[in-house]
């Protein structure tokens, strides 16, 4: 049969269960968006800059139920959609990349668009392929997705030549696609040495990442055997239960809030699950790891990275775990510890942290705390919360409680800003009968605010909180303690209202603990009808997190004696003479 590259893209994508594709038309691929538009399946939504298609196809993988994907024209597309690309990459996002290609049937050189796009995704993408005949469309798009999702998942990019697309060629058949089965390969011997260490130890921990997300029920039935404390990385925030006694929060070393600090304090066994111990999860490398550590992974080349491991075992974390759980079960074995002594000493712990946030309602800003826990209280238990990259990032992991994973995303180790706005409509397109809410500081809303009209022209209803101080608010506070300046993070004014008037969303004004109850109510309201709400918040940065305070401890503690004593004496110098 004879079919054009176009149709044999849409077929696949089909095959796939893609949904949504995500980006913009171009002359190197107009023939792929006109088949899309004759799907009945997948829905093409058009945004305002490929790097904000690129975070909502994050984002879709993250929370949804099929694979993120973008279509782009090449070159400019393919760089503005790198930062997203980029984000998937280093966060283990399975993504679709699909980007026209120039002709090559031609013999012309110097044509629009036409470099090297497989040089340029070098160390940015888990593959890239170039699908330059009929017959290689579906198995490549096939293979690209297999590689996406398969052990460490990631950015995988497919390049389809324009005359390809354009033109007719002959294929046998429309296979439909049929997953290859995943393999296991993890001993049970280091399955029992695992539980001989940590049925052995007096003070066994758990640690998970964003890897665990998927083994929140096998997490919690293996700590409640071993009556274990179970922490977080920032990412994998949603790994684990926040309603679980056994929940103490984001990290446990001096980056970490009094319940993880506490709970872990004794930690003589560490086992750790998706996690791999990079610099945000670690509060940069601050983290009190044991001499004796578990660490489990998809991904072996993350064992050893920063801390030595006594065993590691490479595999998916659910089916680990379950093996985990099983063998201790099948040991008939029993803790020595008090489930009520533990989750006393967390609970206690955390309310008296949660308590340091809520003194005396204030009449000229907004407190942390009291924004977080009315947001807990009006929104759902299954809403989704989309984080951006700064100073309201760690505020939000220390006072909002996450219970159901996949259900709490934020940009991480790649740490980009100008995440949250497309991601949480990504994330609203996805799930659309459950509530989205975006936490955006106001220097990353500049960067892609805009993609509001995407959220407005498309229906979906997200709530989009910029936390408003006029300023880049974590890099200043890092530059004003040691520093007493602000040198290129101060903002210029920013009107937020007439960003809502621009882009057709609903506009709701926060400027005091008084309004805080109201304002959210009006949002989660207007977002339930489809609009998208834009909740100027004027936040009190005032009060530094636990983490802020840790990380910049544990950094100034590395530093050579010398330049350690020539920055604490300039920043004496400077704050006691202006």
């Amino acid at each position: 049969m004879k079919k054009t590259g176009a149709f044999l893209v849409r077929h696949a994508l089909e095959q796939l269960g893609v949904r949504y594709t995500f980006g913009i038309p171009g002359v190197h691929n107009t023939e792929i968006y006109d088949q899309l538009n004759e799907s009945a399946q997948i829905t093409p939504v058009l945004v305002t800059h490929e790097g904000g298609g690129a975070f909502m196809a994050d984002a879709l993988s993250r929370t949804g139920d099929s694979i993120g994907t973008l279509v782009i024209v090449p070159a400019a597309g393919m760089t503005h959609a790198l930062s997203g690309i980029g984000e998937a990459f280093l966060a283990g996002i399975p993504m679709l990349v699909i980007s026209g290609g120039t002709r090559r049937d031609t013999g012309r050189h110097y044509q629009l668009h036409q470099i090297d796009q497989g040089r340029v995704l070098d160390g940015i993408v888990k593959a890239y392929h170039l699908a330059d005949s009929h017959t290689a469309i579906i198995p490549t798009l096939y293979e690209a997705y297999e590689t996406a999702t398969r052990g460490e998942p990631g950015p995988v990019f497919v390049e389809v030549p324009v005359e390809v697309q354009m033109f007719r060629g002959v294929v046998d058949a429309l296979p439909p696609y049929v997953p290859s089965a995943p393999a296991s390969n993890f001993s049970p011997d280091a399955i029992r040495r695992a539980v001989d260490l940590l049925t052995q130890a007096e003070h066994p921990g758990v640690f998970v990442g964003w890897g665990a997300v998927d083994a929140a029920s096998q997490t919690a039935r293996l700590a409640e055997l071993l009556v274990a404390p179970v922490s977080t990385t920032l990412q994998g925030l949603s790994a684990f239960s926040a309603g679980h006694p056994f929940h103490t929060g984001f990290g446990f070393g001096p980056s970490s809030v009094p319940a993880s600090q506490q709970a872990f304090a004794a930690c003589d066994c560490l086992l750790a699950v998706g996690a791999r111990f990079g610099e945000l999860g670690t509060g940069s490398y601050g983290l009190p790891v044991p001499e004796t550590l578990i660490h489990i992974d998809i991904n072996p080349a993350v064992f050893n990275k920063n801390y030595p491991a006594t065993v590691t075992i490479e595999g998916d974390a659910c089916e680990v775990l379950t093996h985990l759980v099983r063998e201790v079960e099948a040991r008939g074995w029993s803790s020595p510890r008090q489930g009520e002594a533990l989750t006393d000493l967390i609970q206690t712990a955390k309310e008296a942290y949660i308590g340091e946030w809520r003194s005396a309602r204030k009449d000229d800003v907004v407190s942390p705390g009291y924004f977080f826990g009315s947001l807990r209280e009006q929104l759902d238990d299954d809403a989704i919360i989309v984080l951006d990259d700064g100073k309201h990032t760690f505020l939000a992991v220390e006072l909002f409680p996450v219970r159901r994973p996949r259900h709490f995303i934020s940009p991480t180790d790649f740490n980009c800003m100008g995440y949250a706005v497309p991601a949480s409509i990504g994330a609203k397109l996805g799930n659309s009968t459950k509530q989205v809410a975006a936490i955006v500081g106001d220097g990353a809303f500049l960067m892609t605010g805009l993609e509001l009209l995407t959220a407005s022209t498309y229906d979906a209803g997200v709530m989009v909180f910029v936390f408003h101080d006029g300023e880049l608010g974590q890099i200043a506070r890092f530059q004003q303690v040691p520093l007493k300046r602000k040198t290129c993070t101060v903002l210029g004014n920013l009107d937020v209202e007439g960003v809502a008037i621009a882009t057709g969303a609903h506009f709701v004004a926060m400027k005091d603990d008084s309004q805080i109850d109201a304002a959210i109510g009006e949002a989660v309201e207007v977002s339930g009808r489809g609009q998208p709400v834009l909740v100027d918040v004027n936040i009190d940065y005032s009060k530094r997190t636990m983490l802020t305070r840790g990380v910049m401890k544990t950094t100034l503690s590395r530093f050579p004696t010398a330049e350690k004593m020539r920055f604490i004496g300039r920043a004496i110098k400077r704050h006691a003479t202006g």
